[in-house]
């Protein structure tokens, strides 16, 4: 792990074929924070229910480049530890300097595959989560409990809300977003040129941006799990 000071450390299990498959790129990286920022009432609301507290010790599992990295870490305080993992060693670099330039203490970030972590089971006093089932691991559903087990909780609850966005709202557009992200490696596989995604991108974010579009989330759930006691 790396403390948050922007130099991070890249951990030899790391396997590139398990990372996410959206890869990096300045715009999967700019979705990622603005998500992150859009997220932040729903994933405060995760810890304050699940009662995270001064000197505890959380893991933000998948946090890319910034996740609930400061959330975490204002509940847990300069007596306890927060610590981040992402596969993807670029999303850790910012996340280290996320962490740095807000003045986060106690918060550590570094490269690891959420699925196995390889961080010693029990560490961690409680393992929340905020996700989308937005197309990026079709399974993580099922995985969670899995997940949780291997970082060391055994008590994992799920509880999941659909949200509704009124126009100007920039969750109406994650999708679309998403696709852009990715456009270079779609233009590398072939199945579409920029002239026509371009096209599409216009088309798609004109009509989520009509009035008359109603415009819902994917079901958001947050799961937690604590150690056990």
């Amino acid at each position: 792990m790396a403390e948050a000071t922007g130099t991070t450390r890249t951990h030899a299990h790391w396997d590139p074929d398990a990372a996410s498959t959206l890869g990096t790129s300045e715009g999967e990286s700019a979705r990622l924070l603005r998500q992150a920022e859009e997220l932040t009432p729903v994933s405060g609301e995760l810890l304050d229910r699940v009662g995270l507290a001064e000197g505890q010790t959380a893991l933000d599992l998948g946090c890319g480049p910034r996740g609930t990295l400061e959330l975490m870490a204002e509940r847990v305080g300069p007596g306890g530890r927060v610590v981040g993992v992402d596969a993807d060693e670029a999303h850790v670099a910012m996340a280290a300097r996320f962490a740095a330039e807000r003045g986060l203490q106690g918060v550590e970030v570094g490269t690891a595959d959420a699925r196995d972590t390889r961080l010693p089971s029990g560490t961690f006093d409680l393992v929340p989560v905020v996700f989308s089932r937005n197309g990026a691991d079709p399974n993580i559903g099922r995985r969670v409990p899995e997940l949780y087990r291997r970082a060391g909780p055994t008590d994992v609850q799920v509880d999941g809300i659909v949200q509704v966005f009124p126009p100007g709202h920039t969750r109406r557009t994650p999708l679309v977003d998403l696709v852009r992200s990715m456009r270079p490696h779609v233009v590398e596989l072939g199945p579409a040129g920029e002239a026509e995604l371009e096209e599409l991108d216009a088309a798609a974010r004109a009509h989520l941006e009509h009035p008359d579009t109603l415009v819902m989330s994917h079901p958001i759930f947050m799961t937690w799990g604590r150690a056990p006691a």
